[in-house]
């Protein structure tokens, strides 16, 4: 017997877009998008600027309307705004605003207050994206990653099913990037469903358990990190030091596919790594010789570089 699913049910998929089109005069913003959300997945939304992951997101929130097809949302429509449906939301966005003269505890309890969650709910958020200490600091003087870290507890205070999170790591150093890597990780681990944003392919390939590639208005592939890389490509290069191996002496080596010469290296492209790393070995050594397989970013850059 088929079983039913409702708003609340943990079976229903957080999200469903069915051909969703979204045109600004002629132009074709998002142009025939559908995909699911599962519950607790962390989906990947990458793609050029202008390819309409912002458009997409924004009718996903309930923020635009979509010129066709249907959106579902937990089990419930968009739009027009839903104001059953906002509290189970959380949205973080690239320009996140602040009460700059407020601590950081006194900013987070303010948005609490405005969704009626518990004062309890206030310091569990700041300590749960590690936060805790700087709690008595005011917004104006949070550093950059800081500032980040409470958007995002802005968008998780109240205790949303859903979370919407823009470019979260944009601008920050590699630093403060990785370790808020780790607060979307406990996120995730926590059972979160995640929209995310991101033009940080290696965050993506990392972070989410599957992306979505949008280019012009379409999705050009979804799955997994691991099998559009795996689909992508079955070559490995090796980079060697160019003044241990000569483009030549590269030409000549067995199973290699390519050689070019890219700044002070020698990038070998093969089919089987084990026999040309032997090769390498005798003529060169293998001291600094480094080996590379394709990653996300390759499989983006194959997809959004197509005319």
């Amino acid at each position: 017997m088929s079983r039913t699913t409702g708003p609340g049910d943990p079976a229903a998929p957080a999200v469903v877009l069915n051909e969703v089109r979204k045109h600004y005069r002629e132009t074709r913003a998002v142009d025939g998008v559908s995909f699911t959300v599962a519950r607790g997945e962390f989906f990947g939304l990458i793609g050029p600027n202008g390819a309409g992951k912002t458009t997409l997101v924004e009718i996903m929130e309930g923020l635009r309307q979509a010129d066709a097809g249907t959106v579902s949302v937990l089990g419930a429509s968009p739009w027009p705004r839903n104001r059953a449906l906002l509290p189970r939301l959380g949205v973080q966005t690239q320009t996140s605003a602040f009460f700059v003269r407020l601590t950081a505890r006194e900013h987070l309890a303010t948005v609490a207050a405005l969704y009626g969650a518990e004062p309890a709910a206030v310091p569990r958020t700041l300590a749960l994206v590690g936060l805790g200490e700087q709690a008595d600091v005011r917004g104006e003087d949070l550093s950059g990653g800081q500032r980040q870290r409470l958007a995002i507890a802005s968008a998780l205070v109240h205790d949303p099913e859903l979370l919407f999170l823009d470019e979260p790591t944009a601008a920050l150093d590699p630093q403060a990037r990785r370790s808020l890597w780790q607060v979307l990780r406990d996120l995730k681990g926590a059972g979160r469903t995640i929209v995310y944003t991101t033009h940080h392919l290696d965050e993506a390939e990392a972070l989410c358990d599957r992306v979505a590639i949008m280019t012009r208005g379409r999705v050009t592939a979804l799955d997994s990190p691991n099998r559009l890389i795996a689909r992508s490509s079955s070559t490995t290069r090796l980079v060697v030091p160019a003044e241990r191996l000569s483009l030549a002496e590269a030409g000549e080596l067995p199973g290699v596919i390519s050689a070019v010469l890219d700044g002070d290296a020698v990038v070998l492209e093969t089919g089987d790594a084990g026999p040309l790393l032997a090769a390498v070995e005798k003529v060169a050594g293998l001291a600094g010789v480094q080996t590379r397989t394709a990653t996300l970013e390759d499989v983006y850059l194959h997809l959004t570089e197509q005319p």
